[in-house]
């Protein structure tokens, strides 16, 4: 059967069947036209930097880090050039098996292992990885000699953290440490991820931690091209590292020296500053410690030794430890009685050896008391009976609202990090710190005891001697502060640390030399006479025992008492004192009287500021208490009432 087709017709199909071939290879060529302008144009740079990201790498370079000197240039902390052993992973097969061949020729121990992997993990592929510093010529050396056979290996010079001044001044300096997680979340937090790169050490205490963004500057940047397998071909370009800013103390360092030496090996902390700008003169915690320890990672049997030594060698006791100030408290609750008007200079009161208030008796330490006692008597020989009853006539919200604004109770805001803010004692503080209702309520009892600087009192050393530099400065309170100037590592230009005034006390100028005047006759004539003897200037001080437990009744006496159960020493002083340039602190934990093991260490300090004199204080002396401490012996702090009211908290370290 024949079939017979219309020629229009199929030409028509045709035709049809050409246009919708045509549209469709339109379409298809206009979408990869469109594909190929988004990912030519629009997407452009991101397609460029991924392909960029392939062929070229960004190596950081990690600025030096500044340095730390004192006032007079000595070096407290500094770089030095070592040579370490690298390896760049992406040029070496068997990372392992190198590190053992490495071992043949250098000390490889396990810690410097367990170091290079954690590195390795946390370092790029072509990038090196530090397995030993410190190298000796010897090594180097052999190394050296030896390199033809470890591909990827090198020896490279690098700097390194140094601490000349060894265990001196440790606790302001600080040190350096390598970064940790903890470390990572603040930088990432502060937004400093990129300045950071590269860098394996980060600022952990003291100054080092506390201007670490002065200190570590800003990371520069190599570009190099490296081939399929991560090797560095070339380098394109270098933006270089800016070193960190060196910053210059108000601290000098051989007073520094002279403080730590005459404590011996004893516990303590030592404050001195100066009271016309709040610069801090020297500022010491012993024991101390080696902060070259920490610069390369500290060993486990050294941070053991440091951190289970019952002595505490990393706590800084002059900023975060607070202790009850003792009798040091006298000279402030005098001027407090002189402001308020419930005391005059010439106003005397009969001291019978006790002070009674309801059905108990506060005794005095001298039995039958002192006799007639004015102001400057009470502070020359301490007599409790005077503040026992200058307490009472206050009240505990007069004494705290006068001692507040010395910065009794309160951070003072120097430039180092872990300050604690201790107890300056009120009612409302009692509230806040006890949850039972029966521990909330304040007691007749507790305001006497708060009088002679003894019952819920902490304050840490740096509080008193920044309360007294203020007193001796006509009311004038300084934020104490170490750092004098920062130096541009560029520039050299000096960017000084102005003093920042706090608040200036307004305090009658017949009130404070009333005070002073009376601290002035303690080292003349009174608590602190022996240490000052044959001094060539004249200065004011005041002696303070404060008590580490409650005898509960029991009279103290110290050879039949712990070591660590007995009482603090304290002394606080100023000089000269017709215009003070030093005021100080002086803790002697456990150290007894105040004449006895802190007044001698003041000496010493004041000796060398002064005169530049190491030796004159005299040695400690075998002496009655009752000529030593006057007012101020243990016994009298013992019976404060203690059965009328809750005991207080123990004033040891790290009370806050």
């Amino acid at each position: 059967m024949t079939e017979f087709r219309a020629p229009a017709q199929e030409l028509a199909r045709f035709r049809l069947r050409v246009v919708v071939a045509m549209l469709f290879v339109c379409v298809c060529l206009g979408l990869l036209g469109a594909r190929f302008y988004y990912l030519q144009v629009v997407r452009h740079d991101y397609y460029l930097t991924r392909a960029e990201d392939n062929r070229i790498a960004l190596l950081p370079k990690v600025p030096n880090r500044g340095s730390i000197v004192d006032r007079n240039g000595a070096v407290l902390a500094r770089n030095y050039a070592t040579y370490t052993l690298e390896i760049t992973p992406s040029q070496v097969g068997d990372v392992q098996a190198t590190l053992d061949e490495l071992a043949t020729l250098v000390a490889i121990e396990p810690r410097d292992r367990r170091r290079f992997m954690k590195l390795l993990e946390e370092s790029r592929n072509f990038e090196s990885v530090p397995v030993r510093s410190r190298l000796s010529d010897e090594e180097i050396a052999r190394v050296v000699s030896q390199r033809y056979r470890f591909p990827g290996v090198e020896v490279k010079a690098r700097l390194l953290r140094d601490y000349p001044q060894g265990t001196v001044g440790a606790h302001v300096v600080g040190y350096i440490g390598r970064i940790n997680q903890r470390d990572v979340e603040r930088i990432e937090e502060a937004g400093d991820t990129a300045n950071y790169r590269g860098s394996q050490h980060i600022g952990k205490a003291g100054l080092e931690q506390f201007y670490e963004s002065e200190l570590h500057g800003i990371t520069g940047v190599e570009q190099v091209e490296v081939n399929a397998g991560g090797r560095a071909v070339r380098a394109l370009s270098r933006t270089p590292p800016i070193p960190g800013n060196d910053l210059e103390l108000t601290l000098d360092i051989e007073l520094q020296r002279v403080a730590e030496n005459a404590f011996g090996a004893r516990r303590g902390a030592l404050v001195a500053i100066e009271p016309a700008s709040g610069g801090v003169l020297a500022l010491v915690s012993t024991p101390s410690f080696d902060p070259n320890l920490f610069v390369d990672g500290i060993s486990t049997q050294d941070w053991k030794a440091l951190n289970e030594s019952p002595d505490h060698p990393l706590l800084n006791r002059a900023i975060y430890s607070a202790y009850p100030p003792g009798s040091t408290f006298k000279p402030f609750m005098a001027l407090a009685g002189l402001e308020t008007g419930k005391r005059t200079a010439s106003q005397a009161i009969a001291d019978f050896g006790y002070f009674t208030l309801g059905n108990h008796r506060f005794m005095d330490d001298k039995v039958g008391g002192h006799g007639m006692v004015d102001l400057h008597k009470s502070i020359v020989v301490s007599c409790n009976t005077y503040y026992y009853q200058l307490a009472h006539d206050l009240g505990i919200d007069n004494i705290a609202r006068f001692m507040g604004p010395f910065g009794f109770g309160s951070r003072s805001g120097i430039d180092l990090p872990g300050e604690a803010s201790g107890v300056l004692p009120s009612p409302e503080w009692k509230r806040q710190r006890f949850r039972r209702a029966e521990q909330q309520q304040w007691f007749a009892g507790e305001t006497i005891s708060v009088g002679i600087g003894q019952g819920y009192n902490a304050y840490t050393p740096l509080q008193l001697a920044n309360a007294l530099a203020a007193l001796v400065n006509d009311g004038k309170l300084y934020r104490p502060h170490i750092v004098r100037h920062v130096v541009d590592s560029r520039t050299g230009q000096r960017r000084a640390v102005e003093p920042e005034p706090l608040r200036e006390i307004p305090l009658k100028p017949a009130n404070i030399k009333a005070v002073r005047d009376g601290m002035v006759g303690v080292n003349s004539s009174g608590t602190g006479r022996r240490a000052f003897q044959g001094a060539a200037y004249t200065s004011g001080g005041k002696t303070g025992t404060a008590q580490v437990f409650s005898l509960r009744g029991q009279r103290y006496v110290e050879g039949r008492v712990s070591e660590r159960l007995r009482d603090h020493s304290w002394f606080i002083a100023y000089a000269p004192a017709e215009a003070p340039r030093i005021a100080l602190a002086v803790l002697v934990e456990n150290g007894g009287f105040g004449a006895q093991s802190a007044a001698p260490i003041a000496r010493q300090v004041m000796d060398y500021y002064l005169l530049h004199q190491r030796a004159g204080a005299p040695a400690e002396e075998d002496v009655e208490a009752d000529e030593l401490e006057g007012g101020e012996h243990a016994e009298a702090a013992a019976a404060l009432g203690r059965a009328a009211v809750p005991p207080r908290p123990a004033a040891s370290e790290g009370l806050r």
